[in-house]
């Protein structure tokens, strides 16, 4: 019909007519018809080609039966710059398409007015417009009973709604405007099944941080408030649930995603803020992420549910660039480990954890190889990455051995990517439900054998892109050509025996999901932060308070979610590790000033601060002297104390020292874990001996000495004076001066000095006490804040 229309627009002119008259002398009738065609084409295409543009909103039903009646909705807007008259839309019925290529090659090609278009219906199921005038856009609503449509065999129909009219510059009626669609007709049941398993997954991105508050409760700490915004009514994961409780689904999910609600639902929560500190969350949403657990446990009830490893791990990045870092794979397992139990926890069902879900389905070696390190022995592939190579005529089943143990689950690529675009038009939308069906439809018509087929998604679908899974799901649901299966039934299915199972190489993985992948960069500082949790946490009394939130932190730093978000996954990443050392160094050494020891020996107090909540242990503290010579810690050069700290407190640790010589001694103390590894940093400080020498105290000594011996001689003096004193004044007057008769006072003409030595002369020697062994403390402070205790 487009190729007619434009033949009839050659014009005639005279010199035109000239032309095909020497053409018809010169080269024949194959020339001629090349000379009529040339300008003709030209001016029409240039005018008309996409000078209308068709939407198509709506198609009811997708899959129409005998009786009913097909509903067909859009809109019509004309682009070119000129005014469209006498236009109408219509209906066309294309011919049957007997293979998936030539769905695809009409998709590729759904709004070209030169490509052709089938014969209309009749101009009794079409709109008329008088005029479109440019950049006006009209509505339009046609509906057709199925019969008018003269469908033959069961099979794919191309289904066009076009816009015809004419233009100032084309005066006759020509298609300006198309829309190609899909139409599957399967109107009774078709003698072999296909069992579909399509998978509904739940996953978001990373919410939580590491960060939890102090008290019993450890208040957890969101990046943002975007997890509620998908939470409720009308949000992407509110419509997921909403939208997959009425479907014959297999949920697929992260185990973060329920963790990081249930966190949400229990209340006290904190939102990060970018100046490091938090706010509470709305108090609002504690009941939004309630209701959506309550929905979600409706929802799965009697359906099956996979576990994702907890954080969806990016399996390709670990197998690429992960496993040379010493214990990145451990971390693969700890998520698998979790998953369970925390969908467990939160939903009360039992998840299979058999199945790892790499980034679109591609696989090679070492991808299967980590993918199954953890424990799954399923690993879900898209058949554009393990492609058939057998040269089957018929899409095979899912299900592919490809030996260990280990079976390939093989999703349809052209389903599973059937919702991937932009569908937030309807328009698009509409188009990708009818494209699905027909792909879905034409699958089944390729053979009689019965097949298993999986339909595997994007991992986060939008809200409209969920809308239009839900549509074509219903559809296929109520369809006469497929039924519904879980994903475990379709991996146990018998495989094909002439489908590939050869895994791709390594070098076929696709450069653009490599581009995306995470770097080594990433996991040598997973490796750091492990490694500090691991010296961190050997000291404390309850460990599971800090092991837990940073074990699932560190597993968010390897998930799917950071593809094509490299910034925010270094900030994440950051972030973890500095938490990480923020709270490591709240049980630190309290910093020393210099301090003076005077004598042979005395102790050095340390101070160990925990500024936690919970009481530290297994930590020794260790003194050391970098000069023994002079001062020893103890009886060497060095000595160790364990530590136990209560929460809140600081401990003092006195260490006995002994000195040797003067001058200035450097101190180390530092912390160490029971297990040898240093915790912290060292805390350096000078000690300054001044301790009295033996040369001194052998000085002082004499002088003491020459003190006591003139002392003694002069009290031998005035002894023997004395005696001599007495034996000249003879005994009379002896008498009289002891106090006689001729004397009653008795102290007239001695000497006071006499009479006190001779009235002692009796009286045993009192000498001084001996000089201490060490001289006294110095009186000088030790320094600021600093006490030595001797």
């Amino acid at each position: 019909m487009a190729e007619a229309a434009d033949f009839q627009g050659t014009s005639a002119s005279p010199a035109r007519r000239w032309l095909r008259r020497a053409g018809a002398l010169l080269a024949g009738a194959p020339l001629l018809t090349g000379l009529l065609q040339l300008p003709a084409a030209g001016p029409a295409q240039a005018d008309s080609s996409g000078a209308v543009s068709v939407s198509l909103d709506s198609l009811s039903p997708s899959a129409p039966t005998d009786g009913d009646t097909v509903t067909v909705s859009g809109t019509v807007t004309n682009n070119g710059k000129r005014a469209v008259t006498d236009a109408h839309v219509g209906l066309r019925v294309g011919p049957q398409l007997t293979s998936r290529s030539e769905i695809d090659s009409v998709a590729r090609h759904s709004d070209e007015p030169q490509s052709g278009a089938g014969t209309e219906v009749g101009d009794k199921y079409e709109e008329k417009f008088d005029k479109l005038a440019p950049g006006v856009a009209e509505h339009f609503t046609i509906s057709v009973p199925v019969d008018k449509l003269d469908l033959g065999d069961d099979g794919v129909y191309e289904f066009d709604v076009t816009l015809s009219g004419q233009t100032s510059a084309q005066a006759w009626d020509q298609v300006l405007g198309i829309r190609r669609t899909f139409l599957p007709w399967q109107p009774s049941e078709a003698d072999t099944k296909t069992r579909t398993s399509f998978l509904w997954p739940l996953i978001s991105t990373a919410h939580l941080t590491a960060k939890t508050g102090a008290g019993e409760l450890q208040t957890p700490e969101f990046l943002d408030d975007d997890l509620a915004k998908e939470l409720a009514p009308g949000g992407r994961l509110a419509q997921m649930v909403d939208l997959g409780k009425d479907l014959d689904v297999t949920w697929v999910i992260d185990p973060d995603l329920l963790a990081s609600v249930d966190a949400m639902a229990a209340g006290n929560y904190r939102l990060q803020g970018a100046d490091g500190t938090s706010t509470p969350g709305p108090r609002e949403h504690q009941a939004v992420a309630k209701q959506w657990l309550a929905a979600l446990q409706k929802a799965v009830a009697g359906k099956e549910v996979v576990a994702l490893p907890f954080a969806d791990p990016d399996l390709a990045s670990l197998a690429h660039n992960g496993t040379s870092v010493t214990g990145s794979l451990s971390h693969l397992k700890d998520a698998t480990d979790v998953a369970a139990i925390t969908v467990k926890t939160v939903l009360h069902v039992t998840p299979s954890t058999d199945f790892a879900w790499p980034v679109n389905g591609a696989v090679d070696p070492s991808i299967m190889k980590v993918a199954t390190s953890a424990g799954a022995d399923r690993v879900i592939a898209r058949s554009d990455s393990l492609q058939e190579t057998g040269g089957l005529p018929y899409t095979p089943s899912a299900a592919r051995p490809v030996g260990g143990g280990t079976t390939a689950v093989v999703a349809d690529a052209r389903l599973s990517t059937a919702f991937g675009g932009d569908l937030t038009k309807a328009g698009s939308a509409t188009l990708a439900v009818q494209r699905f069906l027909a792909q879905s439809l034409a699958l089944n018509a390729q053979t009689d054998k019965q097949r298993s087929i999986v339909v595997a998604p994007q991992r986060m679908p939008t809200a409209t892109q969920a809308q239009a899974m839900a549509t074509a799901l219903k559809a296929l649901q109520g369809g006469t050509w497929s039924q519904s299966q879980d994903l475990s039934a379709a991996a146990k299915d018998k495989p094909d025996p002439g489908a590939t199972t050869r895994i791709p190489p390594r070098s076929a993985y696709p450069s653009s999901l490599r581009r995306q992948e995470l770097p080594r960069a990433v996991f040598d500082q997973i490796a750091r932060t492990q490694d500090k949790l691991d010296n961190f946490r050997v000291i404390l009394s309850d460990q599971s308070r800090v092991v837990t939130p940073f074990g699932r932190a560190i597993n968010r730093e390897m998930s799917t979610s950071w593809r094509g978000r490299k910034g925010e996954a270094a900030g994440y990443r950051d972030g973890v590790e500095a938490w990480m050392d923020d709270l490591s160094k709240q049980v630190k050494l309290i910093d020393k000033s210099e301090t003076k020891l005077s004598g042979r020996s005395a102790t050095i107090p340390v101070t160990v601060q925990n500024n936690l909540v919970q009481p530290v242990g297994h930590l020794v503290l260790r003194l050391t002297s970098t000069m023994p010579t002079r001062l020893k810690i103890g009886d060497k050069a060095y000595f160790e104390q364990r530590v136990d700290v209560s929460g809140g407190h600081s401990q003092s640790v006195k260490f006995t020292t002994s000195a040797n010589a003067n001058g200035r001694v450097t101190v180390l103390a530092q912390l160490y874990t029971e297990d040898g590894q240093p915790y912290g940093d060292a805390v350096s400080f000078d000690v300054k001996v001044t301790e009295v020498t033996p040369t001194v105290m052998l000085v002082i000594g004499g002088g003491v000495l020459l003190l006591v011996l003139a002392g003694f001689r002069m009290y031998s003096q005035r002894k023997r004076a004395a005696a001599r004193q007495a034996g000249e004044d003879g005994p009379g007057t002896a008498g009289e001066d002891a106090g006689g008769p001729g004397n009653p006072e008795g102290s007239g003409d001695r000497l006071p000095e006499e009479s006190d030595a001779v009235s002692g002369a009796d009286d045993p020697e009192q000498p001084s006490d001996p000089a201490p062994d060490t001289a006294p403390e110095s009186a000088d402070p030790s320094g600021t804040g600093e006490r030595v205790d001797r």
